[in-house]
């Protein structure tokens, strides 16, 4: 079961999704920064209690904690400043275990987490981006991080390509990416990745 409270850094607003192994105030937990896509702007967090990170992680029961912020403005990128002072919000947090903070995201999301990754990297624990991309020829910042990219084969929206030279890139650099294609799916990878307990098992066995 998980309790899920509205909040706000500044004029970022954001969702916190807490196990209910992961409410004590004293304690340190396996956190979570999930970053949406382009369908999820706004200013209505009602449209993130029902985003794939989330409620896959309450359905197979993941012990996390969960921060998902909204973004109010066109993308990410024209808060980025903003979405960096929220990452070092979490990552500061006294119920964030600073050697378990994971990083995910899709598509609008998936090319943030990866950016974020890049100004951040010592930071993250593991990096989860979804049918996203990023600027493959600075991938050398990411090499001291796990990295499992996701892409469907059929997307359209985000070529797969775009997950396929990040990957490349990070590991030519010496870090440690793999890539899952999902063979059947378009631009909608999120549902077959967060859906699979696999991808939590791998994600919660990462350490700093």
């Amino acid at each position: 079961m998980y309790q899920i409270e509205e909040k706000q850094f500044g004029r970022l607003r954001y969702l916190l999704a807490v196990h209910e192994s992961c409410t004590a105030p004293d304690a340190a937990y396996p956190t979570l920064l999930s970053l949406h896509g382009a369908g999820s702007r706004g200013n209505d967090l009602s449209i993130l209690k029902g985003a794939a990170a989330i409620t896959n992680a309450e359905k197979l029961d993941i012990p996390l904690r969960i921060y998902a912020p909204q973004c109010y403005a066109d993308t990410w990128f024209e808060i980025f400043e903003q979405l960096l002072a929220f990452t070092d919000f979490v990552a500061k947090g006294p119920t964030t275990d600073k050697n378990r903070l994971y990083l995910t995201g899709g598509s609008m999301g998936g090319y943030t987490a990866w950016q974020l990754a890049m100004t951040r990297p010592e930071l993250f624990a593991a990096l989860t981006p979804v049918c996203g991309g990023g600027m493959y020829w600075n991938a050398a910042r990411l090499k001291s991080i796990p990295i499992h990219a996701y892409h469907g084969a059929l997307d359209t929206t985000v070529q797969v390509t775009e997950s396929i030279n990040m990957v490349n890139a990070v590991n030519r650099s010496g870090g440690n990416a793999k890539l899952t294609i999902f063979p059947e799916a378009a631009h909608n990878a999120w549902d077959p990745t967060y859906s699979d307990l696999a991808y939590w098992n791998w994600m919660l066995q990462q350490h700093k």
